[in-house]
């Protein structure tokens, strides 16, 4: 319940900031790809602002992760050797146990000893 609350918290203002940044600015902005022709672009689109703006935000987003994720690749790829030597490690452990179990004679307990009496003291 207080998960749900906090999230609405902060993801309704979040929601109205970003409604209102979209009315605010819906104007349309052409935008070249032709860095030679200002004029006459060989291939220019026009959107309005706000959705330029959210292209651009999701791309460096996509782009971030990307990133983030090649860069952490040698800690995958030593988790999961990591993991395979567990397993192994593991699998070992349960064979020598297994063989361990097997090879010894039972052990046979001796039967306790009875307690020793201490005679009382002669006066």
């Amino acid at each position: 319940m207080l998960r749900k609350a906090v999230i609405a918290i902060i993801l309704l203002p979040l929601a109205v900031i970003i409604v209102g940044f979209a009315v605010i600015n819906r104007h349309p902005v052409t935008i070249s790809f032709d860095p030679f022709s200002t004029t006459a672009p060989a291939y220019a689109v026009t959107l309005p602002l706000f959705v330029t703006l959210f292209i651009a935000l999701i791309l460096g987003v996509l782009i971030g992760g990307f990133t983030a994720w090649l860069r952490q690749g040698k800690w995958r790829r030593a988790a999961r050797r990591l993991d395979a030597d567990f397993h192994a490690l593991r699998a070992e452990l349960h064979a020598l146990r297994q063989h361990h179990s097997t090879s010894q004679p039972p052990h046979h307990q001796a039967e306790p000893e009875p307690p020793r009496v201490i005679p009382p003291p002669v006066s």
